[in-house]
């Protein structure tokens, strides 16, 4: 195994106790790549929906520029870790945590975090498609013109590129002024992607993006992903274990609230350190 998939590991299994100190889990902190933006950690996370706790003392650390697959079987506490990285779940009467998350160093939930701008930093797709009853173009500008107001000409380039980067643009260039709603479900994802890439994410994080696409669809996703993770860190909850062997360079397996292993996904696949990871990966249960 090289030193760049040695990385990514659980505490008090394989992390070890002192997993805060490393640079970048699975890079050498010589490495430029360890300076890149994107760079989670989470410390003894732990998260709760009222008196029901959906995560216990989670300690994890995800790479920049890179792909994590977050995998377990449902109700695991997968979508709960995703969506607290950004603070989704806040939304949620009663919830409440415990532990750090950090992005870059800075703990997102000390005391003042400017949520909007964690928002803008930590961009998010969902499982069903969602965009907005407006126009293609309308959809990929509607954060920049929250957020900065731009000039339109600049607007023009940021809508272009965004949509470049979902490879959406030559789909679409001809039909900006159309509504989303017209799009075929598999382009109505990747627009959703190009609307969260017009705010410049440093982190992208995806809730099952492609489970209700057929396969020429997922694949566009997939290869999408694929071509992102040189810009960003991408972080995808799927249930689907093909496709995080095919898309992930990290995976890490969740269940019942704890992290039970994460590693190089060729390890998680091929030599498992856990035996409920090779049971669930092995299709004995979940």
């Amino acid at each position: 195994m090289t030193t760049a998939h040695q990385g990514l590991r659980t505490a008090d299994r394989t992390l070890g106790a002192h997993a805060p100190e490393v640079t970048a889990v699975g890079t050498d902190a010589r490495n430029p790549q360890s300076a890149h933006p994107g760079l989670i950690h989470s410390t003894r996370f732990s998260f709760w929906y009222a008196e029901k706790q959906a995560l216990k003392e989670i300690t994890l650390t995800i790479p920049s520029r890179s792909i994590t697959a977050l995998i377990g079987p449902s109700g695991c506490g997968k979508s709960t870790f995703l969506r607290s990285i950004n603070r989704l779940n806040e939304l949620i009467p009663g919830v409440r945590t415990a532990g750090e998350i950090q992005l870059d160093g800075e703990n997102i939930y000390a005391p003042g975090t400017d949520l909007v701008s964690l928002r803008q930093r930590v961009g998010m797709v969902f499982q069903r498609w969602n965009p907005f009853p407006k126009s293609i173009y309308d959809n990929v500008a509607y954060g920049p013109r929250i957020n900065d107001s731009p000039p339109r000409a600049q607007l023009d380039e940021i809508v272009e590129s965004s949509l470049r980067r979902a490879a959406l643009w030559d789909e679409v260039k001809d039909r900006l002024r159309e509504s989303a709603l017209s799009l075929s479900g598999g382009q109505q994802q990747r627009l959703c992607i190009a609307r969260a890439l017009a705010n410049e994410p440093q982190i992208l994080l995806l809730d099952e993006p492609a489970s209700a696409l057929d396969p020429i669809a997922t694949q566009h996703i997939e290869e999408l992903l694929y071509d992102l993770k040189n810009e960003l860190t991408v972080v995808i909850v799927t249930h689907n274990l093909q496709q995080a062997a095919r898309v992930s360079d990290y995976t890490a397996f969740f269940y019942v609230g704890e992290l039970i292993e994460a590693e190089a996904t060729d390890r998680i696949f091929t030599s498992p350190r856990e035996a409920r990871t090779e049971a669930y990966i092995t299709g004995r249960f979940g």
